[in-house]
């Protein structure tokens, strides 16, 4: 298994156009919520299956930074109870599934938008981890953003750049250094 460097840089490589960036921080949050929010009326063998699915995220941030999986865990949990609310307050799983599928669907579109703005795909589209690594993706960001993680970032950025006001699918990093032609 790749270490979390390594995760978030591969992660990373897909997402260097602040804009991209920014709709992450909107559409993630969205879809991950939305996947809480599906699990929460169910159960198996007594036990909620959004419980279980948080666990195993849980378990998988954890492996990979004890603090940045913490704070994961936190803010799964946190969708949870929301989840858990609004599943009691509704009462009608027809309607808790519309929902869901409404938020999933919208952070979806938001995620491409997004993609459109970078001019590269998603990475899911090459490593379907990254599916769970987006949501850490964007805590690592929000970490960066409030000066943590610091030797994480120059550790990302020294692979494949900064963030950029604007990408439109240009290459970036190394691989953008060694294509270019001198001008002599």
């Amino acid at each position: 298994m790749r270490n979390l460097e390594q995760q978030i840089t591969q992660y990373a490589a897909y997402h260097r156009d602040r804009r991209n960036v920014a709709t992450h921080f909107f559409g993630v949050p969205m879809i991950v919520f939305s996947v809480v929010l599906a699990l929460v009326p169910w159960t198996i063998f007594g036990v909620n299956v959004a419980l279980i699915t948080i666990g195993i995220a849980a378990v998988f941030y954890l492996i990979l930074d004890t603090t940045l999986g913490t704070a994961m865990l936190a803010s799964l949990f946190i969708c949870y109870l929301v989840a858990v609310y609004m599943n009691a307050r509704v009462g009608n799983v027809g309607i808790i599934m519309g929902l869901a599928v409404l938020l999933f669907v919208v952070g979806w579109v938001i995620q491409f938008m997004g993609h459109k703005f970078e001019g590269v795909k998603p990475a899911f589209t090459d490593d379907i981890i990254g599916l769970a690594i987006g949501p850490l993706f964007v805590m690592t960001e929000l970490f960066f953003a409030v000066g943590l993680k610091l030797e994480l970032k120059k550790y990302v950025e020294a692979r494949v750049g900064p963030l950029l006001a604007a990408r439109d699918g240009a290459l970036i990093g190394p691989a953008a250094e060694s294509s270019r032609v001198p001008l002599v």
